[in-house]
């Protein structure tokens, strides 16, 4: 099937063919010529199935004979969780729109940069915008963007918005939105506060499940490795040094293990960097745009990075620390294998996180096989209990006596 076949302009097939895209994925064949007949679409599908192509493709094309929007006004409006996802999906739109037969304008609206250079974008107003809610409300607040002409709107991990925090943050941008329009949301996973935005969202809705909720492609192998926590950088290098150039993204639990990681591996002269909320925006995008093009080899990330970026060909995704929801195992090495390419998820399962992981392969329903690597294999329980009874019997050097042991001693002299 063409993408015309969908309905597209036959200069989005053009473009959609120097891109290299050969047929529409299942999400865009389903997705598209409903978005065209203006129905509201709910869809249940992965990071990597295609979706931003799957609402990008069929809002530009109804925007072809639309209006320019006047000063401050929003056409299409676009609401994402994080920053990365805003610049890659407007990076999107403008690789979609190479073709476009008019001038389309796309504003990228986030926190973490200056909020001057969004409110001048918008004193002509933008056909698209693609925002974090919090900044949207910012500029809402400073008069600098009108919601009340929106024709379109599109929830982009919806769940995501919601573990982060931002259920108000959507309430009140709802609220400011005209109520004749056509709304498009798309999740991987369906809590119940997603359940609920759907209720007060869409009307009569197209439903579509695509790779519904953790269904791993088979390209991907999973390799959960048994490592004491104290030899997970040992190991880390280890693997890093078995696959000679190749690249690897790096998930743990914070900012501050990810600069100790990196700090560790750049003493051993790796190419590594960082990605985490405490980096300015501007640095953070080019992080990403250096490992993208491959001038990073490893990169060791928080979870930022666990859902909508694509990072094409990328071999390897290590779980140095385990994410605390099961339902982030699936988007972390989801990272890996896309688009038909074949991909490794190693995760260092600890005697500490034993009991999460099986809580992890439970909820997601997957079949693994634990493995030990030689040079590297945990301790048992005997040993640590060895070692520690050895550590208590050590004497404790610098530890200053109590008064009441001070009294104690005093009284056997006495006695």
């Amino acid at each position: 099937m063409s993408f015309s076949a969908l309905g597209l302009s036959d200069f989005f097939q053009h473009t959609l063919d120097d891109l290299g895209y050969a047929e529409p994925t299942k999400v865009q064949a389903q997705a598209i010529p409903a978005i065209l007949e203006g129905r509201d679409l709910l869809a249940a599908a992965e990071t990597g199935s295609g979706k931003t192509a799957a609402f990008v493709l069929p809002l530009l094309e109804k925007l072809l004979d639309y209006p320019r929007p006047h000063s401050h006004q929003v056409t299409a409006l676009i609401l994402v969780p994080t920053r990365e996802l805003v610049v890659q999906i407007k990076q999107a739109v403008q690789d979609y729109s190479l073709d476009y037969p008019r001038r389309l304008k796309t504003v990228a609206v986030y926190g973490g940069v200056s909020i001057n250079m969004q409110m001048q974008a918008m004193l002509a107003g933008c056909d698209v915008m693609v925002a974090t809610p919090g900044r949207l409300l910012d500029l809402i607040e400073k008069n600098a963007i009108s919601l009340n002409q929106v024709e379109y709107l599109v929830l982009d991990e919806a769940d995501r918005m919601l573990d982060l925090g931002f259920a108000d943050e959507l309430e009140g941008i709802i609220n400011l939105l005209p109520v004749q329009r056509q709304n498009l949301l798309f999740s991987a996973t369906f809590p119940q506060e997603v359940d609920a935005l759907i209720d007060r969202l869409l009307f009569n809705p197209v439903c579509i499940e695509i790779e519904r909720q953790n269904k791993l492609p088979d390209s991907l192998i999973q390799r959960p490795i048994e490592v004491d926590k104290a030899q997970r950088t040992t190991l880390l290098r280890h693997l890093l040094a078995e696959n000679l150039g190749a690249q690897f993204l790096v998930f743990v639990a914070s900012k501050r293990t990810a600069e100790n990681v990196a700090d560790k591996l750049y003493k051993y002269n790796f190419n590594v960097d960082t990605l985490h909320g405490d980096k300015p925006q501007t640095e953070r995008n080019a992080t990403l745009a250096a490992f993208k093009a491959g001038k990073i080899r490893v990169l060791v990330a928080t979870d930022l990075a666990a859902r909508g970026l694509d990072i094409p060909l990328l071999p390897f995704v290590v779980n140095y620390d385990l994410p605390r929801s099961p339902a982030d195992y699936v988007h972390r090495i989801g990272r890996t294998a896309r688009a038909g390419e074949a991909g490794t998820a190693f995760s260092f399962i600890d005697p500490d996180n034993d009991t999460h992981f099986k809580l992890i392969i439970k909820r997601n329903q997957l079949e693994v096989t634990l493995e030990q690597i030689a040079g590297f294999e945990r301790k048992t329980t005997s040993e640590q209990v060895t070692t520690e009874v050895r550590k208590g019997l050590q004497p404790v050097k610098g530890k200053r006596k109590s008064k009441k042991d001070k009294l104690r001693e005093a009284a056997a002299r006495q006695s």
